[in-house]
């Protein structure tokens, strides 16, 4: 009898086809988003035209989009977004408001260039920031993580699995802040046990959706947790947590699409680092490329 997490059942058995997946985008279908000079998003060349109709904020051109020379500030640029923001939701161009806005910034760690309310992301195809947190647990025949189930009213894979404990980066929160502030709002964990998690890396892809791009980078977390630690969900955004080998993770990962769509990476990144993952898979030295996709490069 075929398990519920295992109804999305894949054809294709290895760990590559995630990233793959998550990598699907042609930059020909897209024009650069400019600003100085400098690309910092990507708009889908069949809905350039509604920026078009905002000629104070945006020029538009066969090649591509730049902001108004007139658009100085951070301030004046995220004003600017936010009128035109609206009317892209009101013409169906972009989701919801979200009202919360996300820093879009010159670089990791670089000066803030504008704040853009994070429904409107995929339509500017902007660089986003996350974090994602991997909770294990020793066992007898290897280590264990806790999984939580996606509620079945989420927009984005709704019932599918995902880590304990992961969410975007708002604007004035840095990857830390974000840790803690998700640890608690999704798994109730109190301050004294996130401060245990440890920075392992980051993962980046960049996706093509019908409404735009994602352009993804997430940061990763492990915490060992203690054996009286049971997570708690506290936003709505999670049915249940399990405790699973790490072992069924990846095969999970590898044999189905139980994990929402980037999970896939952080597991994949956590067998990697843990030797679960070994050079004997003929996919070994894509998935370590993969996974970073240029990262290391820096800048958009």
């Amino acid at each position: 009898m075929t398990r519920p997490d295992e109804r999305l059942v894949s054809p294709a058995m290895s760990y590559l086809r995630h990233l793959e997946a998550c990598n699907r985008f042609d930059p020909t279908r897209f024009l650069p988003l400019m600003l100085d000079g400098r690309r910092v998003g990507f708009v889908r060349r069949d809905r350039a035209n509604a920026l078009a109709a905002f000629p104070r904020i945006f020029h538009v051109t066969a090649d591509g989009i730049a902001f108004a020379e007139t658009l100085v500030t951070p301030a004046g640029r995220t004003a600017a977004l936010h009128e035109v923001t609206d009317e892209l939701i009101r013409a169906g161009h972009a989701d919801k408001r979200r009202d919360e806005l996300f820093a879009i910034t010159d670089g990791w760690g670089g000066p803030l260039l504008f704040e853009l309310d994070r429904g409107a992301i995929p339509f500017f195809g902007t660089r986003s920031y996350g974090v994602h947190l991997n909770g294990w647990r020793p066992g007898t025949d290897g280590p264990k993580l806790w999984i939580g189930k996606r509620a079945k009213d989420k927009k984005i894979a709704p019932g599918q699995l995902d880590n304990l404990v992961a969410g975007g980066m708002g604007s004035g929160y840095g990857a830390w802040e974000t840790l803690v502030k998700e640890a608690a709002e999704e798994a109730d964990m109190p301050a004294a046990l996130i401060a245990r998690a440890r920075a392992v890396g980051a993962v980046r892809y960049r996706m093509e959706l019908p409404e735009g791009m994602r352009d993804d980078v997430l940061f990763l977390y492990d915490i060992e947790t203690p054996a009286e630690f049971t997570p708690r969900n506290t936003d709505g955004e999670i049915e249940d947590f399990r405790v699973l080998p790490v072992s069924e993770c990846l095969r999970l990962v590898r044999e189905t699409d139980a994990f929402k769509f980037n999970v896939n990476l952080v597991l994949i990144d956590f067998g990697l680092r843990h030797g679960l993952i070994v050079p004997e898979d003929k996919d070994y030295l894509a998935l370590i490329e993969g996974l970073r996709g240029g990262l290391v490069k820096g800048g958009q």
